[in-house]
Order: C-alpha cells, then structure tokens, then sequence
C-alpha cells in the first residue's frame, strides 16, 4: 500500500534540467526580441546621430554639455521634451480620470438595466476601432472647414446654433483636451469591462445585510462597493497611465505632434524617422521605459497579493 501511494509515473520524473528545456524556446524568443533590442536601445542612446560615434562628439562649444549623456540631456531637458512631458502630464491626468470615473459609472448604472449586454456592447464598441480609425474619424468631427464652409461635425453644430467655429486642433489652449476626449472616448469601455466584472464580485449578502441596516444606495456605493473593488481601481490606473505614457497614434493622425500637442512617444518617432537622430531617440525610449516601469512593478505586486489571497 505505501510502495502505490509513493509511485510516481515516469513522465512526471523529471530531472533538473527538464523544466529549462520546456523554458528554452520562449527565453530564445524573449533574448532576440526583448532583450538584445532593449540593450542595444540602451547602448545607441550614448551614441551620435547614427551611431558612428560617442555622443559627447555632438556637443557644442560654450553650450551645455553633459558628455556621453548628451542624448540624455536632450531628453531630459530640451524645449520641446518639456513640452511633451507636460502633455503626457495632461493625459494622465484628464484621461486616466476621465476613463476611471467615467467607466465606474457606467459600469455601476450598467448593473441595473434590463439591457445590460446591450449596453456595455455599445460603449465598448470603440475599443473595436484601431487608435488610427478612431484619430481619422474625429479629426473629420473637428475638422475646421473654412470661415464660409463648415465640414466638421462639431462645427456645423455650433455654427447652426448661432456661435462661432472653433479651431479644435490648433489652438494650443484646448487641442490637447481635443485628443484627450478621444482617448477617453476610446478607453471607457474597456476600463467599464474591469470594473463591472469586479463590481459583480462583491457578495451581495453583503449589500443587503447594508441595505438592511438603513445605508441608501449612495452609502452602499462609497462605503462597501468602492473600498472592495479598490485593488481593481489601482489596477486599472496603473494600467491606464502606462497606456497613456505610449500615446502615440491620436496625436500623430490627428496633429502629428504640432501646435503644442506634442507627447513622448510622438517625439520619439520623429527623432528615428524623421530627424533620423538614432542616439536622442534611443534616449527618449530608455527615459519613457524607465517612467514605466514602476508603474509596471506596482502592477505585478498587486497580481501576486491577490493571487495570495485566493
């Protein structure tokens, strides 16, 4: 009876090296496609303009200077890299809101309807849409026309309300929260998805024992639904603001980075395909990775806590 109860088969006798040759074609596949690019990313951000040489060569005489973090320092602190970070700032903090709340709320209201496939359906739909279907759509909604002709959705409404055509795209004080509403536009369903699966998770024995004892709706919400499902609200931030630092599509469809709505993964491109500046590009992509990153290790943390607790 104990030789049976200590028999193990054969194909489950593995020896240590085993397990690595099941690992060894995804750790191959991640070496050449991850790793290699991103070291090599690394090492070109020290070089010139194409690589040929150190980036110390580039500097100028009786301007600032950091040596071989000269592409760094473009990164860090040029003109139009302010303005980018000052944009990314924008669309965490307007879109990564606006998608939050906005699917919260949906999400909650949605739980209540007769329709509620239905309804979530339409809402998620644009997610469907590729970010560059959705910049060519809306920028035909904000397309300004001209002073006589208006041919943008958005401004023939206004112009047939009696008020005056807008710019949308150009104006530097509100084309970034031009884009930013198509982000959100976007976005909401999918974070409505996360949220309305977690929402549906809170026990409801809990909900009525609260109803039960004289707590309204609005108290119900605060006070159990929200503080429940917190460890998913974090998720989704997080996950929404590392989105957000890769915008890149909307802006460059819809303005390609002009009139003020530059951003950090818009610039890159311009400096590889445009400028051809290999070194300061490579620069922008280890700054973005490393403003990433944490975003990305919270993310991983809060997976195993909860995987803990199941």
């Amino acid at each position: 009876m104990a030789k049976e109860a200590a028999y193990v088969p054969n194909i489950l006798r593995q020896g240590r090296w085993v397990p690595w040759l099941y690992l060894g074609p995804a750790l191959i596949l991640m070496s050449i496609f991850i790793l290699y690019p991103g070291l090599n990313t690394l090492y070109l951000s020290f070089r010139n303009q194409n690589g040929s040489d150190w980036a110390y060569t580039t500097c100028l005489a009786g301007q600032p200077c950091w040596g071989i973090f000269e592409n760094y320092r473009y990164a860090l602190t040029s003109s139009i890299m302010r303005t980018a970070f000052g944009n990314n700032l924008k669309w965490i903090l307007f879109m990564v809101s606006g998608t939050v709340l906005l699917g919260l709320l949906i999400a909650t209201l949605a739980d209540r309807v007769r329709y509620e496939a239905l309804a979530k359906a339409i809402i998620f739909m644009p997610m469907a849409i590729s970010f560059v279907g959705a910049g060519v759509i809306w920028k035909f909604v904000y397309d300004y026309g001209s002073s006589q002709v208006q041919i943008g959705l958005l401004n023939a409404l206004i112009t047939s309300l009696g008020g005056r055509p807008v710019s949308w795209l150009t104006e530097p004080q509100i084309n970034t929260l031009a884009l930013i509403v198509v982000g959100i536009w976007m976005w909401t369903g999918f974070c409505m998805t996360v949220l309305s699966a977690a929402i549906k998770g809170v026990p409801a024995e809990l909900l009525e024992a609260a109803r039960v004892d004289g707590a309204n709706e609005w108290t119900v919400f605060w006070q159990i639904r929200v503080p429940l499902i917190l460890p998913t609200i974090a998720v989704v931030i997080t996950t929404m603001i590392i989105n957000v630092l890769k915008i890149f599509d909307i802006v460059y469809v819809m303005t390609g980075g002009n009139y003020g709505t530059e951003v950090i993964a818009n610039r890159l491109y311009i400096e590889m395909y445009t400028s051809y500046n290999t070194g300061r590009a490579a620069a922008i992509a280890m700054v973005l990775t490393v403003i990433i990153i944490p975003a990305i290790i919270f993310n991983i943390r809060r997976f195993r806590a909860q995987e803990a607790m199941r």
